[in-house]
């Protein structure tokens, strides 16, 4: 595959604290010129995107995000709000410690929540992979395809560890048929970008964008 359609695979991102409305709109100007799949910028700016751009472009936004231990009714409200503001896509940080804590039930009912809150959007499920055990993962594979969202997603990029080979291998194995994957944190290098391509991931979280293609 040719590196221009590779990148019609990458969610182009910018999530820092402390990213300005400058770096935004470089950002999505950056997606309109290299047709990436979307943006994914933080809920805030989400209005003011749609706002300037309209269709231009796909926004997705991140809910619970990053360390995903707000309450569900919390997440519920984010996710709302960022479809009410214009999102197209939503990436949410599940509840780490209730994973630490065995409490898959309620894991499930916190995907399975903000599942029916983004009917007609697109739901992707972050689990923090460098904070779990393969056991965990292979739960939360199973609990992620159960709750019916469209893609299981490796990493904020603001933990210990971002995607791996490993774990898209071992996501492959565990989820559902109709779930897709997606790579994020430390994505930075053609060939990076090319494995995770490879190895079945149908989106990339990725700031790099632009370095691919020079």
């Amino acid at each position: 595959m040719e590196m221009k359609e590779m990148v019609k695979k990458i969610d182009h991102t910018q999530l820092k604290a402390f990213a300005t409305w400058e770096d935004i709109v470089s950002l999505c100007d950056e997606a309109i010129l290299y047709q990436t799949a979307s943006v994914c910028v933080p809920p805030a700016y989400v209005k003011a995107i749609k706002d300037k751009y309209g269709e231009q472009l796909k926004i997705c936004t991140v809910i619970g995000f990053p360390l995903g231990y707000n309450t569900t009714i919390a997440k519920n409200f984010e996710a709302i709000d960022a479809i009410k503001n214009g999102a197209d896509e939503i990436d949410m940080v599940i509840n780490i410690g209730m994973v630490k804590n065995g409490r898959y039930d309620e894991v499930f009912e916190e995907i399975k929540k903000l599942r029916g809150s983004t009917q007609g959007h697109i739901l992707k499920v972050i689990i923090e992979t460098c904070y779990l055990t393969e056991e965990e993962k292979i739960e939360l594979c199973k609990i992620v395809t159960r709750a019916g969202a469209d893609y299981i997603k490796t990493s904020t990029g603001f933990g210990t560890n971002g995607a791996t080979k490993e774990d898209i291998e071992l996501f492959k194995a565990n989820i559902g048929s109709e779930v897709k994957m997606k790579a994020a944190g430390g994505i930075r290098t053609k060939e990076a970008l090319t494995q995770f391509v490879e190895l079945g991931c149908d989106r990339i979280g990725s700031s790099s964008t632009k370095s691919f293609l020079e």
